[in-house]
């Protein structure tokens, strides 16, 4: 069972609405089977599976304003989808409040578009935050990444971002450019 979460995360998720803290609980339990299920660090995993979403209540122009604030200069796209930038904007204020680890800080900062070169933590809690039973609405293929899951990591990963991205193509959605960098990144390397 992970250890006790460090105060900069747990009295940030105590802060979070209880739609959101409900989300992260379910995604925590999806992804400490994930982290057993691939040897993984359960503990590692668990603190970026509980940070993960530590900026998501924050509306678009909080999280653009907070952003510029830390350092992180939002592109073209994440300022017309701001909430894009909940995952980076988590970490950096994590690592300015000492948290170090940057397999923690990378699962956080990552979970939302993937990114080109991700660890095993990171590709769980981006895995596990998809795999939310209550996305299913949003990606109806949660099944089939489910069980490519149990089996492999990258074979999960790239099929969510083949169907994630077919569905943006398909409704004209703008796609972050790190989602194409992983897919290609994760192609390549099958």
């Amino acid at each position: 069972m992970p250890g006790r979460l460090p105060l900069c995360v747990s009295s940030r998720l105590d802060a979070l609405p209880a739609s959101l803290r409900d989300h992260v609980e379910r995604v925590r339990d999806i992804g400490r089977l994930l982290a057993q299920r691939h040897g993984l660090d359960a503990e590692l995993v668990d603190l970026g599976l509980a940070a993960h979403d530590l900026a998501r209540a924050l509306d678009g122009g909080e999280l653009i304003e907070r952003s510029k604030a830390i350092g992180i200069a939002p592109s073209a796209i994440e300022r017309r989808l701001p909430v894009l930038l909940h995952g980076p904007l988590a970490a950096a204020e994590l690592e300015s409040d000492g948290l170090t680890d940057t397999q923690v800080l990378d699962s956080v900062r990552w979970h939302t578009t993937g990114h080109r070169g991700m660890g095993d933590v990171a590709k769980v809690v981006f895995l596990a935050d998809k795999l939310d039973p209550q996305k299913a609405h949003r990606y109806p293929y949660l099944d089939e990444i489910d069980e490519l899951a149990q089996e492999s990591l990258d074979a999960a990963l790239l099929r969510f971002l083949e169907l994630s991205t077919a569905d943006h193509l398909s409704q004209g959605r703008l796609i972050h450019p790190e989602s194409i960098e992983f897919r290609n990144q994760l192609l390549l390397e099958k």
